[in-house]
């Protein structure tokens, strides 16, 4: 009973605050021209031209010069982590099948 009195009491809430609402139609203050403006000022050429930060800086990085020996080591050793990869795959689903 107290839930059918709750249930009451928010269905005549909300018919008295749908009643003292304003019934103002909406779409007439839309038109193009108040629409549209925003859109046309995001299309308007850029006049200002880049700035350069003078706290930004680059500097050289040579961590990143790899040698070829370097890099064919790399290479070794992807290879090998792959090989490793696929071996336990397989053997996924080796186990996988016998089950």
């Amino acid at each position: 009973m107290k839930k059918f009195t709750a249930l009451a009491m928010v269905a005549a809430g909300s018919l008295v605050l749908a009643a003292c609402g304003n019934s103002d139609d909406v779409s007439e203050d839309m038109t193009s021209e108040t629409v549209e403006m925003p859109a046309e000022e995001a299309l308007e050429p850029v006049t200002e031209g880049p700035v350069e930060d003078s706290a930004a800086s680059v500097e050289d990085d040579t961590s990143t010069n790899v040698t070829t020996d370097e890099a064919e080591a790399a290479a070794a050793a992807a290879a090998d982590v792959a090989a490793d990869a696929m071996a336990a795959a397989e053997a996924a689903e080796a186990a996988a099948a016998t089950e």
